[in-house]
Formats: structure tokens, C-alpha cells, sequence
């Protein structure tokens, strides 16, 4: 199954037969079976069809609208999909096991920001990035004794900002420089790549949840209201480092894009312009391609989501997350 993104503006998504055509004006982009998408993604100004919408309905395919710089303004699902029975299950879980759970989660994700920045200090060793190292482990050290969620978003965010500190100095390409991370709006291109590919990655979890019948919007770590999937932020968390944070090094360190080229500066923030979503989600679809532990990265999405699904079940086999190897 693949997902569908169009980040030309002033696209037109028509049916015909079986397929989705993108066309722009009278010619014809591209075009997609309908039974091999999973979802579409629109960034910024394309308009889509009833029919086209009426089918992907039918089929169980998600279409999420989202800005050009990837913000998710909504989607359209099937009414189909309802959570009513496992999100029964869901709010059933104790405190105890969501505070457990919430710890597996940071755990994860500490851990794997750690393996990130060891493999780039044997790449190109730097104190900053040795400190970094040893602040993590401690970090996760710390988060499996946490007795609060509040305690566990503390160390969670001592984590990030010790990643994202070293983070800087694994970066080689020309014109890159990147200090701290910074979100609402973006402040570098460093930041627009980070902030971009975590709304592609977190869309995408979503679509997974919702295809699994989990109620996205009660989680463990995170705490969901009516437009913030809980769930989707806490299962992208170990995700990060190992898809999004490392695309972004793979993309600068070997010049694949260019500081001057493919960012535009406006409402005071730095942003991908279109060619560099274009750079940059060929890129994502390539890298999730790629096989790790003999199968495709998109599968270990879909694992984590039913390993979830398989713990809200049965909450005495406890979540296991994904760990880089």
C-alpha cells in the first residue's frame, strides 16, 4: 500500500475507472491504482473531486488536507471508521499501566536518540556530542523510575533538548547551521526538514490507528482532546531519531538540498518551498522503502500500531516499542 502526496499547487484529482489522475491544467502528472493507496495527502492548494472522494470512502483511503509547510488542517475518513469497541478497552487501562506505558515510550525514544548520535560520533567525534551520549543514558535511566506522567514529559524534554544540542554538530553541509530546535514557526531550514517530516511521519501514524480501530485520540504519555491525537504523539515518538531525524541528516551532510534554494522566509518563520518538499518527501517515500530487519521501514510503522492494539487486548503483555538496533 502507498500513500499518495500532492505538493504541486493547483492540482485537480479526477477518477477515471480505477485510478486517481493528478493533473494540473490539461496534463496529466501522475496517476494511482486506487486499490494500492492507503491514503492521500494534499499539501496547500489542489482540489480533489466527489468522485474522487466518494471512492476513496468506499476503499477505506484517507485524505488528510494539510498547508504546504504540513500542518494537518483535517481529514476525510469512512464512517466506517469508529472506535467505540477498543476505545472501550483504551479508557479501561489503570493509571498504573498508562504510567508504565508512557515510560516504555520514553524509554524508546531516548534510546534511540542516543544510537543516532553514537553513530555520528564515530563518524565525526565532538565533546558536545559525547555529553549528549551520557546525559541520554541517564535520562533513561531516570524515566524508568518516573512515578508521573509530568515527571516523564520533564525528562522527555531534558532528552530532546540534550539530543538536539549535539544534534548541530553532526551537520555537514554548506549553509546548514542548526543551534536548538525551534517549532511554532520553524526559525532555520534545519528546523522547517525536522517540523515537516514529523507532521508526514505523525499523519501517517495516524491513518494507521484509525485503520486498526484504535481511538487516536486517548493515548498514554500525551493527553488528547479534540484536536490532538494522543496516540499518534505518543507512537511517533520512537520514531523520530530513526526516520526523521536521520533523513535530515542523510539530506544536508550529502548536499542533497540546498539552504538557498529550497526554504522561503515569511510570517516569521523558514519553511520548504516547493521544490525542497518535493526533494524532501522523495526522499521519505525512498527511505521507507528501505528494508530494516528484512522488511520494509513502512511495515515497522504498521507493527508498533497492532503491537498496541494487541496490549489495549491485553494489557498483561505489556507494549513493546521499537528500538534501533
Amino acid at each position: 500500500m502507498k500513500t499518495l502526496y500532492v505538493s504541486h499547487q493547483g492540482c485537480y484529482l479526477s477518477l477515471r475507472q480505477e485510478s486517481v489522475l493528478i493533473k494540473r491544467g490539461e496534463t496529466i502528472l501522475d496517476q494511482v491504482q486506487l486499490p494500492l493507496l492507503e491514503q492521500i495527502l494534499i499539501f496547500g492548494q489542489s482540489q480533489v473531486t466527489t468522485q474522487v472522494i466518494r471512492a476513496c470512502l468506499q476503499r477505506n483511503i484517507a485524505i488528510a488536507y494539510l498547508s504546504r509547510m504540513g500542518k494537518c488542517y483535517g481529514r476525510v475518513l469512512s464512517i466506517t471508521q469508529g472506535y467505540r469497541q477498543l476505545s472501550r478497552y483504551q479508557q479501561l487501562l489503570s493509571p498504573e499501566l498508562q504510567l508504565q506505558t508512557a515510560r516504555i515510550i520514553v524509554q524508546a525514544k531516548l534510546k534511540n536518540s542516543r544510537v543516532i548520535l553514537m553513530r555520528q560520533q564515530r563518524r565525526r567525534a565532538s565533546e558536545q556530542t559525547a555529553l549528549a551520549i551520557e546525559s541520554l543514558a541517564y535520562l533513561v535511566q531516570q524515566a524508568g523510575e518516573a512515578v508521573s506522567i509530568a515527571r516523564l514529559m520533564g525528562l522527555e524534554g531534558a532528552g530532546a533538548a540534550s539530543y538536539f544540542s549535539a544534534f548541530g554538530e553532526c551537520l555537514s553541509g554548506a549553509g546548514f547551521v542548526f543551534l536548538a530546535r525551534s517549532r511554532r514557526p520553524p526559525g532555520n531550514p534545519v528546523n522547517a526538514m525536522l517540523s515537516f517530516g514529523y507532521q508526514v511521519l505523525w499523519n501517517h501514524l495516524l491513518t494507521l490507528i484509525e485503520l486498526q480501530g484504535l481511538d487516536p485520540y486517548w493515548g498514554c504519555l500525551h493527553q488528547g482532546h479534540d484536536r490532538h491525537a494522543a496516540l499518534a504523539s505518543d507512537l511517533i515518538e520512537e520514531f523520530r531519531s530513526s526516520i526523521v531525524d536521520s533523513l535530515v541528516l542523510y539530506l544536508v551532510n550529502r548536499g542533497l538540498v540546498s539552504a538557498d534554494d529550497d526554504f522561503e522566509y515569511h510570517d516569521g518563520g523558514c519553511y520548504l518551498n516547493q521544490s525542497g518538499r518535493r526533494k524532501f518527501l522523495q526522499a521519505f517515500v525512498q527511505r521507507m522503502e528501505e528494508s530494516v530487519e528484512e522488511q520494509p521501514r513502512w511495515n515497522l510503522l504498521s507493527q508498533q500500531v497492532r503491537a498496541y492494539k494487541q496490549f489495549v487486548y491485553d494489557p498483561s503483555c505489556l507494549y513493546s516499542p521499537y528500538l534501533i538496533r
